[in-house]
């Protein structure tokens, strides 16, 4: 908790560095096409940009953790298509933030007008900050990841382990047998089975479903995942000390160096 204050700082100091190289160079750009504009007017601009950038900081993160993309394919999909509604959020936002702005300083209610044709080229500029800010969000959270060491790490609660239990998907409850189980992945509140080509989705942390699961057959590689040992294809190196796992399905899950210890106790390595 001592350190939770150094993202949204970074965050500020990131934004607030754009704000002002945006600032002069547009500055310089009306100056030198001849259409020179007052600090105040072009802070406003770049100013109501970069809020509503900041604002939606928030739901790059929520996106990471619900759809992270070395999950599985379809969650690549469901984050470049959200670029869309960032676009439009971003758009308007600051649209209507300009607005209040000129219409209180001119006093007049519509002294900044939008154009529709502005849309394509703001949302070309969105797609470029789209991903440069997803990249951001996951460079800081692995720069200001709290990594402990390996013993320190607690050691799952002990209760008894399930053999099988049902869950409900479309109307149906469904017998799922744990030994079936290819992986697990965790979606906020939700914790999402892999089995086979089908997915279920059961109220649960990650942490109190791995409590239940058999130690010997289930283990936690990563935050977000638990993988069954049985169904894990290959291992191979990736980066800042992780590894890639992939599974018998194809999926590949990401093996954190603080769980690594755990994986190879289940699989040691023989050479």
């Amino acid at each position: 908790m001592r350190q939770a204050w150094r993202i949204p700082a970074a965050w500020i100091a990131i934004l607030s560095a754009s704000f002002g190289v945006h600032t002069y160079v547009a500055l310089l750009d009306a100056a030198r096409h001849g259409h020179p504009m007052p600090l105040w007017q072009v802070a406003v601009l770049e100013g109501s940009s970069h809020l509503m950038i900041g604002a939606l900081v928030p739901a790059l993160y929520w996106l990471a953790r619900r759809w992270p993309v070395p999950g599985a394919p379809r969650n690549l999909l469901i984050r470049l298509v959200a670029v869309v509604p960032f676009s439009a959020a971003h758009i308007a936002g600051m649209v209507v933030l300009r607005m209040l702005v000129f219409g209180i300083v001119k006093g007049t209610l519509s002294p900044y007008a939008f154009r529709v044709g502005e849309i394509p080229y703001e949302f070309a500029k969105d797609v470029f900050t789209y991903v440069t800010l997803s990249g951001g969000v996951f460079a800081l959270s692995h720069i200001f990841v709290q990594r402990p060491p390996e013993e320190a790490l607690p050691a799952p609660v002990a209760a008894p382990v399930l053999e099988r239990f049902t869950v409900r998907k479309r109307g149906r409850e469904i017998v799922v047998e744990m030994a079936d189980i290819d992986w697990i992945e965790a979606a906020g509140n939700y914790a999402v089975l892999h089995i086979g080509s089908e997915t279920y989705e059961i109220r649960s942390s990650l942490t109190k479903l791995e409590a239940e699961l058999d130690a010997r057959r289930f283990v936690r590689v990563h935050k977000s995942y638990v993988v069954n040992i049985g169904r894990v294809a290959d291992v191979t190196p990736w980066i800042s000390g992780d590894w890639r796992i992939r599974m018998q399905d194809g999926a590949e899950v990401n093996l954190s160096r603080r769980y690594r210890q755990r994986f190879e106790q289940l699989a040691p390595v023989k050479s």
